[in-house]
C-alpha cells in the first residue's frame, strides 16, 4: 500500500502542497486532477523521491520513500515514473529501448517481455524502428513500455496519453490500464483529461489551493459535484439557483420557468451543444437538433436538484 501522510512541499518561498494525505492499495488506479499549477506533477515527483519533503512522509509498504538528501540515486526499484519528457535512447530501436534494462542472461524471457509490452502499447509493427524517427506520441508509448519492462509495483504517470493521436487514445488506454490491473500494479496518474479517469480510475483526488479538495470515486464525484471545479472536469455545466447542472441534464420542453434565448449551436456529433442566455447569464444544454439563433425555448432539469 502507498501511504502519504501530511505531505508539505514548497519551491523556496512558493507553496505547492500543504498537509496532503491519502492512500492507494496494491493494484489501485488513483487519478490526480486539478488546474494547471495545482501541484499534480510535483506530487508525482515527490512520490518518486525526486525532491525532499518539507514535512510529512511517504511509504510504500514498509519502505519510506525519501529524496536526494537521503539517496545518492533518485528513485527506487519498485517505482517507475513516466514523465512528460521521455528520456529515451534515440539511436537504438524501439524493442532495444524497451529491453535495455532487462537481463541479458535470460534472452528468451527478455524477448517474451519485450514482445508482450510492444503489444500493450500497440507498437509491434515499429519494433525495429529507431526511436529518433518516431512521432511524439509513439515515443510516449515507448516510454510507457520501458517503465513497465521490469514489472514495477507502482507506476507514476504524468499526462500519459497527452501526445497520442485521438484515433489511438481509446484503445491504448484500455490496453495499458487493463495490463496494470491484471498485473496488480498500483497506478497514480496525473491528468487533465476525464477520459483517462472515467472507466479506469478507482478513486480520484482533486487538488486545489495546495490541498486535497476531495478524494472519492469518479462516479460519486460525477453524480454529486460539490464545486464548479469538480463539475468542469466532467464537461459543460451550469450554475442555476445555487445548483450545479450539467448540460446533458437540461432538456427542451413546451413550457417551464426556465426560459432561455439561444445564442449559438455547436455540432458535437450525435447532439448539439446549445449556448443560451438565461436572465443575463450563459447556460449550456444539449439537444438533438440545431436551434436557430435568437429562438426562445423552455428548459427543464432532469434531476430533483431544483
Amino acid at each position: 500500500m502507498l501511504k502519504v501522510e501530511n505531505l508539505t512541499f514548497s519551491y523556496i518561498k512558493t507553496d505547492v502542497l500543504k498537509d496532503v494525505s491519502f492512500k492507494a492499495d496494491i493494484g489501485e488506479n488513483l487519478a490526480i486532477i486539478g488546474e494547471s499549477g495545482s501541484g499534480k506533477s510535483t506530487l508525482l515527483k515527490l512520490l518518486y523521491g525526486e525532491f525532499d519533503l518539507n514535512a510529512g512522509s511517504i511509504f510504500w509498504k514498509e519502505t519510506e520513500v525519501q529524496g536526494p538528501k537521503f539517496n545518492l540515486v533518485v528513485g527506487y526499484d519498485f517505482i517507475k515514473y513516466v514523465a512528460q519528457e521521455f528520456d529515451l535512447m534515440p539511436f537504438i530501436t524501439v524493442e532495444e529501448n524497451i529491453g535495455k534494462f532487462l537481463s541479458r542472461f535470460y534472452p528468451e524471457e527478455k524477448h517474451r517481455r519485450t514482445q508482450e509490452l510492444l503489444e500493450v502499447v500497440e507498437l509491434t509493427d515499429f519494433a525495429k524502428t529507431k526511436v529518433k524517427t518516431l512521432s511524439g506520441g509513439q515515443k510516449q508509448r515507448v516510454a510507457l513500455a520501458r517503465a513497465l519492462a521490469k514489472q514495477p509495483e507502482i507506476i507514476l504517470l504524468d499526462e500519459p496519453f497527452s501526445h497520442i493521436d485521438n484515433f489511438k487514445k481509446q484503445s491504448l488506454r484500455r490496453s495499458v490500464f487493463k495490463y496494470l490491473k491484471n498485473k496488480k500494479i498500483t497506478c497514480i496518474v496525473a491528468t487533465h483529461d476525464k477520459e483517462d479517469v472515467l472507466g479506469f480510475a478507482d478513486n480520484m483526488i482533486v487538488l486545489n489551493n495546495h490541498k486535497i479538495l476531495v478524494n472519492d470515486s469518479p462516479e460519486n464525484l460525477f453524480k454529486n459535484p460539490k464545486t464548479p471545479l469538480i463539475a468542469s472536469f466532467f464537461g459543460e455545466f451550469n450554475e442555476i439557483e445555487g445548483s450545479i447542472i450539467y448540460a446533458h441534464q437540461l432538456k427542451v420542453v413546451e413550457k417551464s420557468k426556465l426560459k432561455v434565448k439561444v445564442i449559438q449551436s455547436y455540432f458535437r456529433g450525435n447532439y448539439y451543444l446549445i449556448e443560451a442566455d438565461l436572465s443575463g447569464n450563459k447556460v449550456f444544454f444539449e439537444h438533438h437538433l440545431k436551434v436557430e439563433n435568437g429562438a426562445s425555448v423552455f428548459l427543464s432539469v432532469e434531476t430533483n436538484k431544483l
